[in-house]
């Protein structure tokens, strides 16, 4: 390293964001006297919303601060459970990009409020996160690097249920499981045998006596064939939430 690099350190958690040729590589960066250092973690690969404290030569600094070459950067992973502004005494809210559609159902199920459309772009998610002051949830760093969204976070893990499982993890989230509707998002309420009648198939009807509605897009739900599946995805995340207490 020379007297114009930074040496960024770069933590486990934060080193898939790396170049594979970077991983596990001493990462520097040019320092121009203009860029922060922020901007160089960034540039580096990891986005800035997965990062926690950064610490220069020993000190805590913003990701605004400009080092002038020679430093050590020690970037640090969003402390877990991480806290989310403005949710302090309520549950906090989500919005998923196009591409996680399995995991929002599953988010819907455990009880999450959780918005997801399979047709937005980019900017439109980010507007919508701003207004609803919902947390935008995505794998697109891109996304994540935009200037003007007020919060999101990177979601880790290729498959659904593991995807949820770090989210409850990150977030330390309470669940409300079979309250929302895995289709619109919208809150169940209970219905009655004689209300759903005309939607429900008879051999339905002889075998389940318990139905509820969305008050949203009046879809009717009951527990059938595949309420096992669902049983175990709920049980699992009530298991996690339970193990951080």
């Amino acid at each position: 390293m020379n007297r114009s690099d930074v040496l960024l350190q770069i933590p486990a958690e934060l080193q898939q964001f790396l170049p594979p040729r970077l991983r596990g590589m001493p990462v520097t960066a040019s320092a121009d006297g203009d860029s922060t250092v922020g901007h160089l973690v960034e540039s580096a690969g990891p986005p800035l919303p997965e990062v926690g404290r950064l610490v220069v030569d020993g000190r805590d600094v913003e990701p605004g601060h400009r080092p002038v070459g020679g430093e050590v950067v020690d970037v640090f992973p969003v402390q877990r459970p991480q806290a989310i502004p403005e949710f302090a005494d309520e549950a906090p809210r989500f919005l998923l990009d196009v591409h996680l559609g399995a995991l929002a159902r599953r988010m819907r199920l455990v009880g999450i409020d959780t918005a997801y459309h399979n047709d937005c772009d980019d900017p439109t998610l980010v507007i919508q996160a701003n207004a609803e002051r919902r947390v935008l949830l995505t794998q697109d760093r891109g996304l994540l690097r935009r200037k003007n969204l007020w919060f999101g976070a990177y979601v880790y893990g290729i498959r659904a249920d593991a995807q949820l499982d770090d989210l409850l993890h990150r977030f330390a989230l309470s669940l409300a499981p079979w309250t929302r509707c895995t289709a619109c998002n919208g809150e169940l309420r209970t219905a009655t045998r004689e209300e759903v009648e005309s939607e429900v198939e008879a051999g339905t009807l002889d075998r389940v006596d318990a139905f509820a509605r969305c008050r949203v897009c009046d879809r009717v739900y009951w527990h059938g064939a595949h309420g096992g599946h669902l049983d175990e995805i709920v049980a699992v995340a009530q298991r996690t939430v339970a193990g951080m207490r």
